[in-house]
């Protein structure tokens, strides 16, 4: 039995799929905890006929873990309340279900030097949490997310605009689908206990280049609009607590200083295929950024990225 946490979210959408459509003679069950099991639909329930068990489970609430946990063997680990205590509520409740592997989808960010804002340190104590379980272990350290741009599928939809702070600085961001195949091999395959991977894209990419792409993807002209700090700071103040904001204005400064660029081969190594590139992605879910525009503009061609210079606005 191997179960998943975070299975209505990206990675863990995929990794229940990667397992589901696995080879049949696999002979693996597969079991999803959710706080509310009801949203756990679509693609990333069922595969080859085949449909993964889902039970409640909330990582504050210790009977609802031991139903989670009973009779699994390996895990796959997603939280995210920053600064909380769930990763060391599942792993005692894990320990004690006899558990013998836990997976764990971690960050990058926790081998940068410079790194020391909340959710890093607070990543650094879980993955020692976990080392320290008596468990096996295996981490995954993702850059950001190539889903990470479908925030901007409103303004582009509606507006043809992207607005990032620090436009031309580079990330090699990864596919999420990337990540969960190797999360899958992880739960699956033997060689992989005591492992911490650094997981990236094939390339670092900014955000005028990822604007540049998806315009040619929808066939419509994007307009890049650099955001100040303060701004910045305003907008994602609408969605997270003060501290997780500046936790990410921080992340932001170390990717212009260069800290996010580098490329890891990992996924190379463990799946035995390069990693996907930004533009695949884009291709793969341009539908979920609807239709950009009806025309395009007569005085640039599809797919140019306009900057838009503003006082105030990054310039």
């Amino acid at each position: 039995m191997i179960l998943v946490t975070g299975a209505t979210g990206t990675v863990g959408r995929e990794v229940v799929r990667g397992l589901l459509e696995g080879p049949e003679d696999a002979g693996r069950l597969v079991r999803i905890m959710a706080r509310d099991p009801g949203r756990v639909t679509g693609p990333g329930g069922t595969g080859r006929g085949r449909t993964a068990e889902t039970t409640a489970g909330d990582y504050r609430d210790p009977v609802s873990l031991a139903r989670a946990l009973a009779g699994v063997r390996t895990a796959f680990l997603v939280t995210n309340r920053v600064g909380g205590d769930d990763d060391a509520e599942f792993l005692r409740a894990a320990r004690a279900a006899g558990v013998r592997r836990v997976v764990k989808l971690s960050a990058a960010a926790v081998l940068d030097p410079d790194a020391d804002d909340a959710i890093t340190r607070w990543q650094r104590v879980t993955e020692e949490q976990l080392r320290s379980s008596g468990m096996e272990w295996t981490l995954l350290r993702p850059r950001s997310f190539m889903s990470n741009t479908l925030s901007w599928a409103t303004s582009i939809r509606c507006e043809r605009v992207v607005r990032a702070l620090y436009g031309t600085s580079a990330n090699a961001c990864v596919d999420p689908r990337d990540i969960a195949e190797v999360a899958v091999r992880a739960l699956t395959e033997e060689r992989h206990a005591g492992r911490a991977y650094t997981l990236t894209g094939p390339e670092a990419i900014s955000a005028a280049e990822q604007t540049e792409q998806l315009g040619r993807v929808l066939g419509v002209p994007l307009r890049l609009t650099e955001l100040t700090r303060d701004q910045a700071r305003v907008a994602w103040s609408r969605r997270h607590p003060a501290e997780v904001v500046e936790a990410l204005l921080r992340s932001a400064d170390r990717q212009r200083a260069g800290g996010k660029a580098q490329v890891d081969e990992t996924v190379r190594a463990v799946t035995g295929r390069p990693a996907g590139t930004f533009g695949a992605w884009a291709l793969d879910h341009r539908g979920a950024f609807g239709r950009a525009a009806a025309d395009s503009d007569t005085d640039t061609g599809a797919g140019a990225v306009r900057r838009d210079v503003r006082v105030g606005a990054g310039g």
